[in-house]
């Protein structure tokens, strides 16, 4: 998956950190947790709670562009 043009002020990803895999900008939380979390039916707010260092604004953005 490629970063989309929307999402750039919020995700980021570099091959030296967690491998390149795409996260949330200023942390080191992969993308993959929120689609993950979300899947196995938690919530939003689920979510936030074992990650408080992605904001609620960040993976708003993220469910709002990749509609989830």
């Amino acid at each position: 998956m490629t970063i989309p043009e929307e999402l750039r002020d919020v995700l980021d990803s570099n091959p030296e950190i967690i491998s390149g895999a795409i996260r949330f900008k200023g942390t080191r939380v992969p993308l993959q947790a929120l689609l993950q979390t979300l899947e196995d039916g938690d919530t939003l707010q689920d979510f936030l709670t074992g990650y408080p260092g992605v904001s609620i604004e960040q993976a708003e953005a993220v469910r709002r562009i990749l509609r989830l």
